[in-house]
């Protein structure tokens, strides 16, 4: 397989599963963590290594070592290996989805903008969700009408907070989260809320529509994070998927569609003893106000993953506080209200949220 974003917490699971499968590494492509990228090129000798940053070449310990953008591209086309996991963060990871599927390859993704920025333009059926809520949804997913589809958030690192507390809240404030360790973006993204809003928009791209009815798409928080999806079917019932919170399962069954080994402990209700869920309310996440027009117009993803990232560079360099990350993503979906019709287009309306975001 092609590995990208190995040193990562997707990416260090991703190894740890394919060893336990058996599965060769072809390509690994990392960031700046060399050090743990050596340990596993030691481990698993690819034979091709890509690295984020030029002047680290000479820090990292193989042969075959290039850097890049230029060079992922080049691997996923030279390589010979028919699986991708694209565990890269933000719209960096969009190029090498694209071109992993122009190669005929599939795709396990873990890469959120490729299908918030450009779904209308990615083929879906050769892509295999790795993030626990779209894996829940598919293993719920049956041969009846569906009428919800409901995804599950931990709340983030201020659920508990009092709402007037918000307006201060710091980098450092943004990474506490309450059930588990992420890395800096993404633990930004779950305090906003605005990672159910791309897992909500991926959902609907990969799930569509419905053929008769149009399925509604929602998320819930549930504070334990161990019901991950819900689906309410149209005679009445619901089903959740439970799980420990382990990403080795849903890479599992990515990396091998006839996955049948035990991978984690099951969930022990009664040690559990009880769940508390809770509304995902705008007064808290002010981001959730364009969710239902988002899910209406979801080709108008690039403008949200693209002032969202911008707004969050000016928030760790302290240009902007937390509350104003919100601000900025719904004031560029305001400003921009047209959907890219091609590629091209998607990566030129990108520049041109950036470039807005940078200058407000």
């Amino acid at each position: 397989m092609i590995l990208l974003g190995s040193t990562g917490s997707i990416g260090v699971n991703t190894l740890e599963v394919a060893k336990k499968f058996s599965i060769e590494v072809d390509v690994l492509v990392a960031g700046n963590n060399i050090e743990l990228l050596n340990t596993q090129i030691k481990e698993h000798n690819p034979k091709i290594v890509v690295i984020a940053n030029r002047n680290d070449l000479h820090k990292v310990e193989h042969k075959n070592v290039f850097s890049g953008e230029e060079a992922i591209l080049r691997a996923i086309e030279e390589s010979q290996s028919e699986l991708v996991v694209n565990a890269l963060v933000g719209f960096l990871g969009l190029r090498p989805t694209l071109t992993a599927l122009k190669c005929n390859k599939r795709v396990a993704l873990a890469n959120k903008e490729s299908l918030v920025a450009c779904g209308a333009f990615i083929d879906t059926s050769k892509i295999q969700p790795i993030d626990s809520e779209h894996f829940g949804l598919w293993y719920l997913m049956q041969e009846r009408p569906v009428d919800k589809m409901i995804i599950t958030a931990s709340g983030g690192a201020f659920r508990d907070w009092e709402i007037e507390r918000l307006k201060n809240a710091t980098l450092a404030d943004t990474q506490k989260h309450p059930n588990w360790s992420m890395g800096q973006k993404i633990t930004i993204d779950s305090a906003t809320m605005m990672n159910k809003m791309f897992e909500l928009l991926e959902a609907r791209w990969l799930f569509g529509e419905g053929k008769e009815k149009k399925i509604v798409y929602d998320a819930i928080i549930e504070t334990k994070s161990l019901i991950h999806a819900l689906i309410d079917f149209k005679d009445g019932s619901t089903t959740a998927h439970f799980a420990n919170a382990n990403m080795q399962l849903p890479i599992a069954f990515a990396l091998n569609a006839a996955m049948q080994e035990n991978i984690l402990p099951h969930v022990d209700l009664l040690k559990v003893g009880s769940l508390e869920f809770r509304e995902i309310t705008t007064q808290r996440y002010p981001l959730w106000q364009i969710k239902d027009e988002l899910l209406k117009n979801p080709a108008r993803g690039v403008v949200v993953n693209a002032a969202n990232e911008a707004a969050i560079e000016k928030f760790i360099a302290r240009e902007i506080g937390f509350m104003d990350i919100a601000k900025s993503v719904i004031r560029a979906y305001e400003k921009f209200d047209t959907a890219p019709k091609s590629v091209d287009e998607v990566f030129g309306l990108d520049e041109e949220v950036r470039a807005f975001v940078r200058a407000i």
